[in-house]
């Protein structure tokens, strides 16, 4: 379930999903579908949604429990991502855990390369909550589209 308010020239969209899969694709199409439907980037953004709900359901996951999704997006525009998972005492890291050649193990390299700033909040406890921030500065331009990065139409959400 997701719900999407606007409160003080601010954007939020705060969504529970599965800690699936499922629930980690569902993250990144909904990333895209409220940016595209503020003809905001959405390309990266979608990229570091996918990197931290994948960690959620991989390294986070509580049989049973939900993982939350928050986009917050502010003035300049600034968007603020926020996955939360209740496996607290997993805090994540920007050293590649792969070796070379080693298929997995270098998200958060990514999310560091592809955001102003990342972090990582603790509590309540269990709770986890790993955020990034990333400068939005234009729209879209008309050459680069809204060519949707997961292949699918953007999921429809409550307004």
């Amino acid at each position: 379930m997701a719900t999407l308010s606007h409160v003080n020239q601010e954007t939020c969209l705060v969504a529970m999903l599965p800690s699936t899969p499922r629930g980690a694709r569902a993250a990144r199409a909904l990333t895209v579908a409220q940016l595209a439907e503020q003809r905001l980037p959405f390309e990266d953004a979608a990229q570091v949604v996918a990197e931290l709900a994948a960690n959620a359901v991989t390294h986070g996951r509580v049989p049973g429990r939900s993982f939350r999704l928050a986009l917050r997006i502010t003035a300049g525009p600034t968007l603020r991502i926020e996955v939360s998972d209740t496996r607290g005492q997993f805090t994540p890291s920007a050293v590649p855990a792969a070796e070379p050649g080693a298929e997995s193990g270098r998200g958060l390299v990514l999310v560091a390369a592809l955001t102003a700033r990342w972090g990582t909040d603790h509590g309540p406890a269990p709770l986890k909550t790993v955020w990034a921030e990333m400068d939005l500065g234009s729209p879209i331009s008309p050459d680069r589209g809204f060519h949707d990065p997961v292949g699918r139409p953007p999921v429809a959400h409550d307004a």
